[in-house]
């Protein structure tokens, strides 16, 4: 194995470049060394790349949705965890203390205690380094959470564990979809289209999903997933739809998926029922939106916002899968090696002409 190990470094907004690193020596109370197959970029990778999310933390290695085999991992970390070397597994983003009242408490995703986060603010220099994704290498903290995965399936589709991981908690944990609900999903890509999924997966009785006039493919695949209608918003009022669907009453349960939109929150408003739910997981880069609250109290809407995925979502996103069920292959659409990094984001940005991304997997054995 080579002493040394690449790695891709954002060093401020729209400033990414590779740089190499000592390969990490795991001894006895240092966790693991994970080798990257595939690391699926995030929206949020989009944004932070851009710069709308600050600049806190710079330099660091992005990528917080690893996948890859075991390479070395100490006694006391096999134990603990359950795994070997040489096992397949999927890494969560945040690393807890483990030990606090609220990891206790099954909150561990409130920890104040934190060690960071994996493709998080963590300056490749602190500790072993090589917290990030998009790496050929990756350090696994000792208090790093993972789950194990089928070591047969694709990479490139094993890797997809985050995005429907969201699905599963944005959708039936935090908005309670079930069976005969109504749902409209706000925003077509790789989250919208798992939430369609789960919501499909659970029986609800009518979905619908949104996006723009260039998300025709992004439209057509949510159909295939079990969208009952598509709504071209720039053709058409949301809201306006949305009633005709439903009688003028409204959806049970609205997703605003969209990143750094703000009229997907009015609509957002407008097209649920009295007494319905609203989960917000689409950054809006900080700025303030005016929302008429009012509404919020008159309709008696609860209003969520989603952070991150947790274990229970992670689990049964590994589940479906693991399960075969659905033509995941159809979302997945690109594949880049380590070198390709920086244009496999802004492809998933929309920024490549002639292109249009879902799911952009980086791996780094390409």
């Amino acid at each position: 194995m080579a002493d040394m190990v690449r790695a891709v470094v954002q060093t401020g907004p729209r400033q990414m470049e590779m740089r190499e690193f000592p390969r990490p020596v795991i001894g006895p109370d240092d966790g693991a060394l994970l080798r990257v197959e595939a690391c699926g970029i995030c929206g949020s990778d989009v944004e932070q790349y851009k710069g709308a999310l600050g600049t806190r933390g710079l330099p660091m290695i992005p990528g917080h949705e690893p996948l890859g085999i075991i390479e070395e991992i100490s006694d006391r970390t096999a134990a603990r965890w359950g795994v070997s070397a040489g096992d397949r597994v999927a890494v969560e983003i945040l690393i807890p203390c483990r030990s606090c009242d609220l990891c206790l408490a099954g909150r561990y995703m409130q920890c104040k205690n934190r060690a960071g986060s994996h493709g998080g603010y963590n300056p490749p220099e602190r500790g072993l380094g090589l917290y990030g994704g998009y790496a050929e290498y990756m350090h696994l903290h000792p208090n790093s959470i993972m789950h194990p995965v089928r070591g047969d399936l694709p990479a490139e589709i094993a890797v997809m564990y985050n995005p429907l991981g969201a699905g599963v908690r944005w959708a039936l944990q935090y908005g309670g979809v079930h069976l005969g609900s109504t749902v409209l999903v706000l925003g077509a890509g790789q989250r919208g289209l798992a939430s369609i999924l789960a919501s499909k997966y659970v029986g609800a009785g009518l979905i619908i999903a949104t996006g723009l006039a260039r998300d025709g493919k992004k439209l057509e695949l949510a159909r295939e997933f079990g969208a009952d209608v598509t709504i071209n918003v720039d053709e058409e009022d949301t809201v306006e739809r949305v009633k005709e669907l439903t009688g003028g009453d409204g959806v049970d349960v609205v997703l605003d998926l969209t990143p750094m939109a703000h009229q997907p929150i009015r609509d957002a408003i407008g097209a649920v029922r009295w007494g319905g739910t609203i989960v917000l997981a689409g950054l809006k880069g900080h700025k303030d939106i005016a929302i008429p609250t009012d509404t919020l109290i008159n309709k008696a809407i609860t209003v969520k916002g989603a952070f991150s995925v947790d274990a229970a979502a992670y689990m049964d996103a590994i589940k479906l899968i693991e399960s075969g069920k659905f033509p995941l292959e159809k979302m997945q659409t690109h594949k880049f090696g380590l070198d390709g990094v920086e244009h496999a984001i802004k492809l998933l940005a929309g920024e490549v002409d002639g292109e249009n991304g879902i799911h952009v997997a980086v791996m780094p054995g390409r």
